[in-house]
């Protein structure tokens, strides 16, 4: 495993973190007999940065990893979670939610302490409840030890952030999609100029740079000077910037957790080809022209007040758009969203209240969003597809 120093700490950290919000799961919850195995395994192997949050799995990653890192493996990791600012009411709650993590995990400090998700509106908020104080506290009692945050809005308050405190590390969306949204590449090199550690988050867009790629995608990788799978392209251009710390990869699949592992061992900074990356500039061009919603299906939005599941809906629409197929798209459609396979979810049961936009990190207009995909897959086409859909899967239907 390649490990990347901590300018302001001069720890040493893998340059593949494991991110425990995508966990496996079994019948709606972490599945923790394999994902224990996984998250041993990525240990085992060389990765020693663990990044997690409250709000993970419906507020059970943090409980899960208090178990999973028993037997010795707590003490072999660099620990990290979050506090978040929707949670806080007051001063007294950071200390609060504070204790509850600690409790959760399992141990006696959290290694790399996070505010969760900062934007304007919330870095204000926490400002004004006193937050810099309380990171003064948490680090003179020892339950954190090093002070970041992650972040979902403007290069302007970025900046803004980065220079109010004395920060350890941030955390920053980043991927060939996203040189120039939120931090991009300029608050990239902004925190790094202030000695600051830069992890990155959704370095495969929430795996719709890894997963079935538009033909025209498939076509520049096939062609490249050497053959690569999608994610290592990926997971090499971010790896590829000497400003990048720690790359987190949300990690479900044995396969793909030994593919990041071999992968993140060797991409060093500097060591792309200016002919490779012209093969990553070609790949965004393409996704850019062909994809309709910016999801990376993080899930913030989640549970929908009304039942939908946005994330599904925004990843079969760009898959509709994106990807061969289309027909089996919508029959996709009908199975998770209309019914097909337990209870409906689709676009249409949007009732507009609002609530997903301000939890989105990504600022979509989600129930405009959703509408679109309501009137693409909502109508007859899908539902006249219906009595077929239920027909062939209705031993899984029994099952479930």
């Amino acid at each position: 495993m390649q490990y990347r120093t901590v300018p302001k700490n001069g720890e040493n950290l893998s340059a593949l973190g494991f991110g425990a919000m995508r966990l496996p799961t079994k019948r709606l919850k972490i599945d923790e007999e394999r994902a224990t195995r996984q998250l041993r395994y990525a240990i085992d192997n060389g990765v020693n940065y663990v990044d997690t949050a409250v709000p993970y799995h419906g507020g059970e990653s943090e409980r899960f990893l208090g178990r999973a890192l028993q037997d010795g493996y707590r003490e072999r990791v660099n620990l990290a979670t979050k506090l978040p600012p929707f949670m806080v009411k007051s001063r007294v709650d950071m200390d609060r939610i504070l204790d509850i993590s600690l409790k959760k995990l399992q141990t006696t400090h959290i290694d790399y302490y996070l505010l969760h998700g900062l934007e304007a509106s919330g870095w204000k908020k926490m400002l004004d409840l006193g937050v810099l104080g309380f990171l003064d506290s948490a680090r003179a009692s020892g339950k954190i030890r090093n002070a970041g945050f992650s972040f979902h809005g403007d290069r302007k308050t970025f900046r803004e952030i980065i220079d109010a405190y004395d920060w350890v590390f941030c955390q920053v969306q980043y991927n060939f999609l996203d040189e120039d949204t939120q931090a991009g590449t300029e608050g990239l090199r902004y925190a790094a100029s202030k000695g600051i550690a830069v992890m990155v988050m959704e370095p495969l867009r929430g795996g719709t740079l890894a997963g079935k790629l538009p033909d025209g995608v498939v076509r520049i990788y096939r062609d490249a000077p050497v053959q690569r799978t999608p994610a290592e392209w990926a997971l090499r251009f971010v790896l590829d910037h000497p400003e990048v710390t720690v790359v987190l990869s949300g990690m479900n699949d044995e396969a793909h957790i030994s593919e990041n592992i071999r992968t993140c061992s060797d991409a060093l900074p500097g060591s792309m080809t200016a002919e490779e990356h012209d093969v990553i500039s070609r790949a965004a061009g393409v996704y850019r022209q062909m994809m309709k919603v910016p999801c990376t299906g993080c899930a913030y939005c989640m549970p929908c007040p009304f039942g939908v599941n946005i994330p599904n809906c925004f990843q079969l629409y760009n898959q509709y758009y994106m990807v061969p197929g289309r027909l089996m798209t919508r029959i996709w459609y009908g199975v998770q969203l209309m019914g097909g396979m337990g209870v409906p979810a689709y676009a249409g049961l949007c009732r507009n209240c609002g609530k997903c936009m301000k939890a989105c990190p990504q600022h979509i207009a989600v129930p405009d969003e959703l509408r679109k995909v309501s009137k693409k897959f909502d109508g007859l086409r899908t539902k006249a597809l219906m009595p077929l859909v239920r027909l062939v899967f209705s031993d899984k239907i029994k099952e479930e």
